[in-house]
């Protein structure tokens, strides 16, 4: 099993979007945190998953195709695209990965590769968000289209709808 972080964005869509994926076995919302100057903490998830069954690069990829933090709103730095590595590895599979994916994907460009130092998590109310209650409107403007789009574009590595948010 291997762990990383990212964030993008409000951490209720960044949760939902990898509890979907077939190979994550946990998905904690919360707060990053780096080294300076990307020290503040910022929304986002840390991720548990097999590489034998999604690998790294699909993570990613899922990752930079569902959040639209180049727009430059991000108060205290709060949503910061970003891919968060534990071992140097990730480091240069999230560098090859996020290079390779600039041509076609705008928010490859403002995303940071970066270590992860620490992880708050964020409130048990907020944990699960989508999950607990789909049709809430947040839900159903934000997250819905979110999950559309990874169904359509990554169909093989998704979750059947009685696994997915277990």
């Amino acid at each position: 099993m291997e762990t990383a972080g990212f964030g993008g964005g409000c951490h209720w869509c960044t949760e939902g979007v990898f509890q979907i994926l077939r190979g994550v076995s946990q998905v904690n919302q919360g707060f990053l945190q780096s080294t300076a100057p990307d020290d503040a903490w910022a929304e986002g998830v840390v991720v548990r998953f097999d590489p034998e069954i999604i690998s790294l690069d699909i993570l990613i990829e899922v990752h930079l195709r569902t959040h639209s933090a180049n727009s430059g709103y991000s108060p205290n730095g709060r949503y910061r695209s970003a891919v968060y590595f534990r071992v140097a590895d990730q480091r240069h599979r999230a560098d090859t990965v996020i290079t390779r994916l600039r041509q076609k994907v705008d928010s490859a460009v403002r995303t940071k590769v970066l270590p992860l130092v620490g992880f708050r998590s964020s409130e048990e109310r907020y944990r699960n968000y989508y999950h607990t209650d789909p049709t809430r409107p947040f839900c159903q403007r934000y997250i819905d289209p979110k999950l559309d789009a990874i169904r359509r574009d990554f169909a093989r590595h998704v979750l059947s709808e009685g696994d997915a948010g277990r």
